[in-house]
């Protein structure tokens, strides 16, 4: 319900309609379904939903909000909703789900997408030409927010987080104006939106390298989670001494019996290794022979196109109610894989979907000399447990475990966390190494000192 406190705003808020072809105000019909995240968990109430179709849209509905004592949202499919979801009496929403298009410089190596583009947008719109985007694991989430939280997937320990291989970004800042930062244009804002989030205007259009990788060598090693105490340990050590062109994900799984799930492990509690290998067959082969030699019952690594790694950890694509909780772990000795196993096992009692740990180091290890604001991440595995949230019940028991997970971890945790992976509110200054954090703060300041901008996990100005 809206309190009375925020009423004159709301009404302040329909000047917004002169300023966008698509506004939606809390009394409008179409209100509910324009504020609705990607994860359904959270019931963001906005003061009002914008939907601008361009640039020029977004600079008229920043200067229209900011007339009228709102502050201005970015959000493109809001599947980090939750760290943004409470507070937004006095907010204006601005998705940015109209602005599509993906343009490709195959003689570059580059692309060019708007700020509503997908992943799987990209993915379809560069596999042609035989190049590759550094895209995560699921193929509906907006680039924009993914590229400026960092950008975690399966080339990552070759190539690094795709915040790195940005090269160009035009946003609107808080004053409307409509600006372009890369290496030799607004270098300390460029910096700070390699990594800093949504804190500094809102991105229309961003421009990234493309790697010429055709094909992967890919897929997954499936068990039954009766052997998770077996496969664990093996694994930890493995993935701490593999080669940088290898990257894969740890996790439990208890698939529901749903149509859509694959059916050899529809409604199966199941250990699953996938990942992909940057290299020739020969070489991936030997590269995998330590896992392979597990005995999986099921092994679909194997050379495959590019394109078919946005779909190879089965994220559900489409709203989903969804809690999570997360830390970048240091190390995972053998006690630590005794409590991921106590927390998340078959002897757990756990319910949770999935309990992960992503493979690091490599090349997430190495900061570069040209990085952003987020030049690397420390640790050698993410930890990550998520699980479905329809119902209030199963929020509040889905929370208690994620949490539990986490807790479990947190002897092996580092001081840093990867915040597009915290999906609750934090302090985000744990985001980011001592020097990068007033040098956030900074760069904020100069382009935002009102703090207009709201972003889930907020840098206030200095």
């Amino acid at each position: 319900m809206t309190s009375d406190s925020t009423l004159p705003k709301l009404a302040d808020a329909s000047a917004l309609r002169d300023s966008c072809g698509a506004v939606h105000l809390p009394d409008d019909p179409g209100y509910d379904v324009a504020r609705m995240p990607w994860n359904v968990a959270f019931d963001q109430r906005p003061a009002a939903v914008a939907y601008p179709a361009d640039a020029s849209e977004v600079a008229s509905v920043i200067r229209s909000a900011a007339a009228a004592g709102l502050r201005v949202a970015p959000q493109g499919t809001g599947h980090n909703a939750g760290a943004l979801a409470d507070d937004l009496d006095d907010v204006v929403l601005l998705r940015t789900a109209a602005m599509t298009g993906v343009t490709v410089d195959a003689d570059a190596r580059t692309v060019r997408v708007g700020a509503g583009a997908l992943w799987l947008d990209a993915v379809d719109a560069t596999a042609p030409y035989g190049l590759a985007t550094l895209h995560g694991s699921s193929p509906d989430v907006g680039i924009v927010g993914y590229s400026l939280g960092g950008g975690l997937g399966w080339y990552a320990r070759a190539l690094g987080l795709q915040a790195n291989s940005i090269t160009a970004v035009e946003l609107v800042t808080a004053d409307g104006s409509q600006v372009r930062a890369d290496a030799d244009h607004e270098t300390e804002l460029f910096w700070a939106l390699r990594g800093g989030g949504g804190n500094f205007g809102v991105v229309t259009a961003l421009e990234f390298r493309l790697y010429p990788i055709p094909t992967a060598y890919a897929g997954m090693l499936v068990f039954d989670w009766t052997h998770a105490a077996r496969v664990l340990p093996r694994w930890a050590e493995w993935a701490v001494a593999a080669p940088d062109a290898v990257t894969t994900s740890f996790r439990i799984l208890q698939l529901p019996p749903f149509p859509e799930i694959p059916e050899p492990v529809r409604g199966r509690q199941l250990v699953v290794i996938n990942g992909a290998v940057l290299a020739d067959e020969a070489r991936a082969v030997a590269i995998l022979e330590p896992l392979r030699d597990l005995g999986p019952e099921l092994d679909t690594f194997a050379t495959v196109p590019s394109a078919s790694l946005v779909r190879l950890h089965m994220d559900p694509e489409g709203p989903t109610p969804a809690v999570s909780d997360s830390s970048l772990l240091a190390d995972l000795p053998a006690a630590g894989v005794d409590a991921f196993l106590a927390a998340a096992g078959p002897d757990s009692g756990s319910s949770l979907l999935m309990a992960e740990l992503r493979q690091l180091g490599g090349a997430l290890s190495r900061p570069q000399p040209d990085a952003g604001a987020l030049p690397m991440l420390v640790g050698q595995f993410l930890q990550f447990g998520v699980t479905i949230a329809a119902t209030p019940e199963q929020e509040a028991q889905g929370t208690l475990e994620a949490r539990n997970l986490a807790t479990a971890m947190s002897p092996y945790a580092t001081r840093t966390k990867y915040l597009n992976f915290t999906e609750t509110p934090t302090d985000t200054r744990t985001g980011y190494d001592e020097a990068a954090w007033p040098r956030l703060r900074a760069v904020r300041s100069a382009v935002d000192p009102e703090g207009l901008f709201v972003a889930n996990h907020p840098i206030p100005p200095a």
